[in-house]
């Protein structure tokens, strides 16, 4: 199958990237079912990137329909290290302004139908998650709002709400008290797994609207929606340019390229085949560490590689 070095998944109003050259369009199968739309293929600053529209091309799912696991698992399979996501949000925060681009560091986690995780099945896996994107891929955003010309505030807390309703008035203004700076519908379920695929993540986050909380704004709509994000796509798309001219070849030097190397606490020999094939794009290349995770307390207790050498003596956290 054709390779990529960088992933770009497009949200509300980005469904296609005009930049791209040499394009070719692909349906990528995966054991998860079909991601969201076929993935193109294509050359931008000279690196390969696999562009995948998140609610398909024309807006067709629902937030909570999107495929997660089936979209990163193909965003693996076609070798992508990067992943750069563009997605439409609302402002908690004044100084957040429609037309900024928020580039967050943080997640809150306010969704319940939802599946987020690669694991389950007979594996149990748990990968560290307490900084939950990539530090390179958020910094080559910002380098990239830099090239465009516009703002691009780097960090922030990102309120993944469940949808497809906007906010109510009260909940919008308790993400406030908790000093969350935008809200939206999709990039949470994408950060995590990412992660347990060893993907480096990142969010360029569109501010839209002030959400509801706002004295003397209006409620937001669809239509206003619609209208900013038509405004700001011209501009995602230089900033898109300018990120994939910053980033690195491939993310090998970051802490997400070994996100899996202790997270397996299963024992090899009890990993079902099919589950244990299913997820051989993750695990493969873990099979001649020979290292295992001991417990906190009590014996130790063997990961994927454990059965096969010596032991990693770093503890467990759960």
């Amino acid at each position: 199958m054709q390779q990529a070095d960088i992933g770009v998944i497009g949200g509300s109003g980005l469904y296609t990237m005009p930049g791209l050259s040499s394009t070719t369009k692909i349906t990528v199968e995966t054991p998860f079912g079909a991601p969201s739309e076929t993935v193109v293929l294509g050359t931008l600053e000279g690196r390969r990137v696999a562009f995948l529209a998140r609610h398909g091309r024309g807006h067709r799912i629902l937030p909570s329909e999107i495929n997660f696991r089936a979209n990163i698992y193909a965003m693996k399979k076609l070798g992508v290290s990067f992943i750069l996501s563009v997605s439409a949000v609302g402002s908690l925060k004044e100084e957040h302004k429609p037309t900024d681009f928020v580039i967050p560091d943080q997640f809150i986690d306010r969704t319940f139908a939802r599946n987020a995780t690669f694991f389950g099945d007979g594996i149990a896996g748990h990968v560290a998650f307490g900084d939950p994107v990539c530090a390179v891929a958020s910094k080559a955003f910002e380098q990239g709002c830099k090239d465009a010309g516009v703002t691009g505030k780097l960090g922030g807390t990102y309120v993944c709400m469940e949808g497809p309703q906007f906010s109510t008035r009260a909940e919008s203004n308790l993400y406030r008290q908790w000093g969350a700076d935008v809200i939206g519908m999709t990039n949470l379920q994408e950060a995590k797994l990412a992660r347990e695929a060893e993907i480096s993540y990142a969010t360029l986050a569109m501010v839209t609207d002030y959400d509801c909380w706002r004295e003397g704004h209006d409620d937001v709509t669809v239509e206003q929606v619609i209208k900013v994000i038509h405004e700001n796509t011209a501009n995602a798309q230089k900033v898109l340019a300018g990120a994939i001219r910053a980033l690195p070849e491939n993310n090998h030097d970051t802490p997400v390229a070994s996100a899996l190397k202790y997270a397996i606490m299963t024992e090899k020999k009890l990993i079902p085949a099919e589950t244990r094939e299913k997820l051989a794009i993750f695990l493969d290349k873990y099979e001649e560490l020979g290292g295992c995770r001991p417990r906190a307390k009590g014996p130790q207790h063997t990961s994927l590689g454990g059965a096969l050498g010596s032991c990693s003596k770093e503890p467990s956290k759960r």
